[in-house]
């Protein structure tokens, strides 16, 4: 987030600590306690969307948050992927693909042109049937990865596994304004990575820094200042008494897969989420960011998978309920496909 004030209007300023914001930001994700199974529980997993673009990343997200998570999660009807914030896969609930595509929809008008010529491109090959982008782009003589541009105009879909290319299809267009899916997903963002900025939201979300910059001005009358450890942010105001209220016991552990959304953070945020700068730069790698080991309200190490072997490297010395907790998670986790039981490696 900014050190500078973002905002243009505030009812109050309230000075939240580090360990409010932890727990405001762990209690939103229900990463302190499991949240039923359910399409309202993926919902609210997925509620500032869930990163796929590591295969199993998001069905391992929403393990972390939702109990009793089957391998196949992801074929839920009540779940879509598109490309998101970024144009990175993405999965939402179904019925919320509008923040996450047409809320990033270009102010530009150059912008606004090739999203809208993609997408008619796009609609005209296809003629209602699904394809593979790779054999889509073959036919439309460009490269699959300019299909991206579409999904603003929130009428391009797609389904992703990992080991192949995502097979892409179009779908009716949002019945919502571009203006206001905008301020929707401002609202999630704001919601679970608050306190924050209109700059954070702009790197985040891939708009920019003008485009973020009016959707806080515009949602000004709901917001409330705040001052942080790191600098000056805002809040939702309907969030204030969550970030006031005392927090609950946090989950004794839980492994956050690479891109997971509790550390998808840029900037002085990661100040914040991990003081130490070395384990900063273990954690935020310049290639693949291995995943987060979260224990007792804290990242205490990083971790990584090969096939049924998961290997954590801890930052510091860990109990033996903290080393019993990790490897019950481990052990847990609902990965499909796998010849043998998980089994965990402790790296040094």
């Amino acid at each position: 987030m900014s050190r500078t004030a973002p905002m243009t209007a505030a009812r109050h300023a309230l000075e939240l600590s580090r360990e409010q914001i932890l727990a405001h930001r762990r209690h939103v994700q229900a990463l302190d306690e499991r949240l039923p199974p359910g399409p309202e529980s993926l919902r609210r997993a997925a509620w500032a969307g869930l990163q796929d673009s590591m295969p199993r990343a998001a069905l391992l997200s929403i393990h972390a948050r939702v109990a009793d998570t089957p391998p196949d999660i992801l074929d839920d009807s009540s779940l879509a992927q598109v490309w998101g914030p970024r144009f990175s896969a993405y999965v939402v609930a179904e019925r919320d693909r509008a923040p996450f595509t047409l809320g990033r929809f270009p102010d530009d008008a150059r912008g606004r042109r090739v999203a809208l010529e993609t997408a008619a491109a796009i609609e005209r090959q296809l003629g209602g049937r699904r394809m593979g982008y790779g054999e889509l782009g073959r036919e439309l003589g460009v490269h699959g990865n300019s299909f991206r541009y579409a999904t603003t105009t929130g009428t391009v879909a797609i389904h992703w596994e990992g080991a192949r290319q995502p097979e892409i299809w179009t779908v009716p267009a949002p019945d919502i304004e571009p203006g206001e899916a905008r301020l929707e997903l401002a609202r999630r963002f704001l919601h679970v990575f608050g306190p924050t900025t209109p700059a954070a939201l702009a790197k985040w979300a891939g708009i920019g820094p003008a485009e973020a910059r009016g959707a806080f001005e515009a949602l000004a009358d709901q917001l409330t200042e705040v001052r942080t450890p790191i600098g000056d942010a805002a809040i939702l105001a309907p969030d204030e008494a969550a970030f006031r209220a005392a927090a609950g016991p946090p989950a004794a552990a839980r492994l956050l897969p690479s891109g997971d959304t509790y550390y998808l953070l840029w900037g002085t945020d990661r100040e914040l989420l991990v003081p130490e700068p070395d384990r900063r730069d273990s954690l935020w790698t310049s290639r693949v960011w291995p995943g987060a080991v979260l224990a007792g309200g804290e990242i205490v190490g990083v971790w990584r998978r090969s096939d049924s072997e998961v290997s954590v490297e801890p930052w510091r010395r860990l109990s033996a309920a903290e080393r019993d907790a990790i490897e019950a998670e481990a052990a847990s986790l609902p990965l499909p496909g796998l010849r043998r039981a998980i089994g965990l490696r402790w790296s040094t």
